[in-house]
């Protein structure tokens, strides 16, 4: 996807949630802000967009949002089990009513052959609601990573907004 496409996506975000005025909570461990870059680009964004949350560390995830040091042990900081509990500890420390969580290794380094370069995990999670995790390997530079997984977190935030509508 292409940038231009990302900002149809943010303002598609933006304009589903202010309609029924939710407020969304982001953390983003792998993009490093770029979907609430995306969504701030967009006029309005203030209205929607309660909070952001960029955990790059372990120590991070631990200090800022209480993510149990032993569950990333046990599953590592790229996986189902941390990204959900990165969406949960976002909805706990925030006003949102939605919180989208990423967590993934961009590269080019840092990838293993039980996690490759490109693999990312997205949640989704409605106050009061059911998770949805996602499991991609993305192709790509560490540019192109970070791009597909903020897009695909964009697209998923949109089918969760309008399943539940």
């Amino acid at each position: 996807m292409t940038s231009e496409t990302t900002d149809v996506l943010a303002a598609e975000v933006l304009r589903r949630c202010r309609e029924t005025g939710a407020r969304l909570a982001l953390v983003e461990a792998c993009t490093g802000g770029l979907v609430c870059a995306r969504l701030t680009d967009v006029p309005g964004a203030s209205a929607v967009v309660e909070r952001g949350f960029i955990p790059y560390s372990n120590e991070s995830k631990v200090e800022q949002l209480g993510v149990p040091l032993e569950l990333l042990q046990a599953h590592g900081s790229v996986s189902a089990e941390a990204v959900e509990a990165l969406a949960r500890a976002a909805l706990e420390r925030s006003r949102a009513d939605w919180a989208v969580a990423e967590t993934g290794i961009a590269g080019p380094a840092g990838g293993t052959p039980q996690k490759p370069v490109g693999l990312a995990f997205i949640a989704v999670l409605r106050r009061g609601g059911r998770v949805t995790v996602e499991r991609h390997v993305f192709a790509g530079d560490r540019s192109g990573v970070r791009r597909a997984i903020a897009d695909r977190a964009l697209t998923l935030l949109l089918e969760r907004l309008g399943a539940e509508s």
